[in-house]
């Protein structure tokens, strides 16, 4: 079932979009079911949950941290993420920093944005967003790289909010794109949407999308 759901997503995709498969609170089962279906880019939003999964699982697997990450816990996930999907702080970003440069390593990052209505999701503000990037503590960084940008929209009915949430992104993404990042080209994700909303997303602009339960079903939650 799990591959079956895999191969429906992705054979809709169009080209230039890619999935990320939500793994979190699946088991290493559900994981190498989507795995040998062809997925190799799974979302985890928990470090202790992420380690034992990149330790215990195939090398090429690319993990993506898609939730929100206090600093205290980077230093775990360092060795093992692909991708940190959720900066919302230049704090945390020095910390990524810091922690990357210990493992010989660059970290890709997406600068998380708060679009939505609710006021429990994190994100920066188009402002503090460009104060960030023109500040000298961050051109100080050297272990990591702006690869994009991150956004969740409302949970709603509204079709029309959702696409106007992430048309914001979108927009967002063009304007650092050509103020910050003309000169690099590796400055091309946008991640965003969710199972119920990623066809919004695709056609406001998505480059990631991160479908979880429209893949492994509802979540299986395993103790830690």
């Amino acid at each position: 079932m799990i591959g079956e759901n895999i191969k429906h997503i992705v054979e809709t995709l169009p080209a230039g979009v890619r999935l990320v498969a939500v793994s979190k609170f699946n088991p290493n089962e559900s994981i190498m079911e989507a795995y040998n279906a062809g997925q190799r880019l799974f979302g985890e939003s928990h470090a202790q949950e992420l380690v034992p999964k990149a330790e215990a699982l195939p090398k090429d697997i690319k993990w993506h941290f898609i939730g929100h990450l206090q600093t205290n816990k980077v230093k775990y996930i360092a060795p093992y993420v692909s991708c940190i999907e959720s900066v919302d702080s230049i704090r945390l970003l020095k910390e990524i920093d810091k922690q990357a440069a210990k493992c010989g390593r660059t970290i890709d990052c997406l600068l998380q944005f708060h679009v939505a209505q609710e006021e429990t999701k994190f994100g920066f503000s188009m402002q503090e967003c460009c104060e960030m990037l023109a500040s000298e503590e961050y051109k100080l960084l050297q272990h990591i790289n702006i690869v994009g940008v991150m956004g969740m929209a409302s949970i709603s009915d509204d079709p029309a909010q959702i696409a106007s949430e992430f048309t914001q992104v979108k927009n967002n993404f063009n304007a650092l794109k050509s103020e910050f990042f003309a000169d690099n080209p590796s400055f091309c994700e946008i991640s965003m949407g969710m199972t119920h909303d990623y066809p919004i997303a695709i056609s406001c602009g998505a480059t990631l999308i991160r479908v979880g339960s429209g893949i492994f079903g509802e979540r299986m939650y395993i103790k830690h």
